[in-house]
């Protein structure tokens, strides 16, 4: 069991929902990436994805995309972001990490050598968009069934009857994309959205996270029963570039997001 899995569980016991963040690394540097996870793991985040920048984000809106092209410009790359892992876990930042990231960069890296230094350094979960299931097996191997390091499934409206094989032996949650095409939707969730979270928590064996388009715990209130914690993207980079990246913002929001989320009506 890695520290996603143990988060997740102490949650269930608690019968408390899990509140993820999304940030990029490197934007706008850093320094400011370590900051910014510190202060959230203070306020209680229970899980981070840290984005890896890509030149060809092609599951995340405009908001991902300009940050992670600044982020490029600055010089964020895989191998500064493992170096900053690494500082943090030296640091004694605990909370689990999730790398969201493209497989070209993974095969930019050597697959082998990339599981390596994931462990290395404690990343403790990957989600990968377009790393289709059927070709997930050289990836699976490489990180070979270790507790350090778990691949994340992703599911959307259309995975319907793949759903049951796609978690059949996932670890760690289930990231269930809210709604059809890219990150930072505002709310605007798939039509059919309860039915599918449904469908999914009906044969799911782990936790079931919903993302895409989240701004407030309120967005998630009818799909309450149906989730086991929400994830929030776009607008927490919005938040941040507002706020020039004010780490007591960053502290506010995650407090009042999960304490909210944990009142839902």
């Amino acid at each position: 069991m890695n520290r996603i899995e143990e988060k997740l569980q102490a949650l269930k016991k608690d019968n408390k929902k899990a509140f993820i963040t999304y940030i990029t690394a490197g934007f706008p540097d850093y320094n400011k990436t370590k900051e910014l996870i510190e202060a959230q793991e203070k306020a209680g985040v229970d899980i981070i994805e840290l984005g890896i920048p890509f030149s060809d984000p092609v599951a995340d809106g405009p908001v991902i995309q300009q940050a992670s092209y600044e982020a490029i410009l600055g010089g964020a790359n895989l191998a500064k972001t493992f170096d900053c892992m690494k500082e943090m876990r030296e640091a004694n930042v605990q909370v689990p990490i999730v790398f969201m990231m493209y497989y070209n960069t993974v095969l930019h890296y050597g697959v082998e050598a990339f599981a390596a230094k994931c462990k290395e350094c404690g990343v403790d979960g990957l989600i990968i968009p377009d790393l289709p299931f059927e070709e997930q097996e050289e990836l699976q191997k490489a990180l070979n069934g270790a507790d350090e390091t778990i691949l994340i499934e992703l599911v959307s409206p259309v995975s319907k009857d793949r759903v049951p094989k796609l978690l059949e032996n996932a670890r760690g949650f289930v990231y269930c994309v809210s709604a059809m095409g890219v990150t930072g939707q505002g709310g605007e969730f798939h039509k059919q959205v309860k039915e599918y979270l449904a469908s999914v928590k009906k044969v799911s064996k782990i936790p079931v996270m919903m993302g895409f388009g989240i701004r407030t715990a309120k967005d998630v209130a009818p799909m309450k029963d149906l989730i086991d914690g929400a994830i929030v993207g776009t607008h927490f980079i919005e938040l941040m570039r507002e706020s020039n990246f004010d780490a007591k913002t960053a502290s506010e929001y995650v407090s009042t997001f999960k304490k909210e989320l944990n009142e839902l009506d």
